[in-house]
């Protein structure tokens, strides 16, 4: 099954909270100026993206809601998030985005940075199998 925040309670997190080491992060992206049709898009590339996560590692992977807007602190932001995360008793988090560029460089907070269009140009295995290998290299401490 898959884990999002929501689908727990006080009683089954309690229960369950040791074996979900990673929250995974989505970050959309947006900027405001999309029309709704470019806002639906976004969402449906991210949500394809966030099905590449989810469902092979569903039982270790707690995915939290997403940071919808990009704008002026993004990364501060998105860094801080990873930080306050990982003080509540997650080991790993990965931020996942299906639209920007971004790099664990300037996410330093984060374990492992998901970036679509980076992983499209440098990948020449295919996006789904070098998304697990990269998260499998995360949790081995090889990344």
């Amino acid at each position: 099954m898959l884990m999002r925040f929501s689908d727990f309670d006080r009683s089954s997190w309690e229960e369950n909270h040791q074996f979900y080491d990673t929250c995974l992060l989505p970050f959309t992206g947006l900027t405001g100026r999309e029309s709704p049709l470019e806002m639906a898009a976004a969402l449906e590339r991210l949500r394809d993206m966030l099905d590449l996560i989810e469902k092979p590692f569903q039982g270790r992977i707690v995915t939290y809601p997403a940071v919808q807007y990009t704008g002026k602190g993004y990364i501060d932001l998105i860094n801080e998030i990873c930080r306050n995360v990982k003080s509540n008793g997650f080991q790993y988090v990965i931020v996942a985005t299906a639209d920007i560029k971004a790099s664990g460089q300037e996410i330093v907070e984060s374990d492992l940075v998901l970036s679509l269009p980076d992983i499209s140009a440098s990948e020449k295995i295919g996006v789904n199998p070098a998304v697990g290998e990269r998260i499998l290299q995360m949790w081995k401490g090889e990344n």
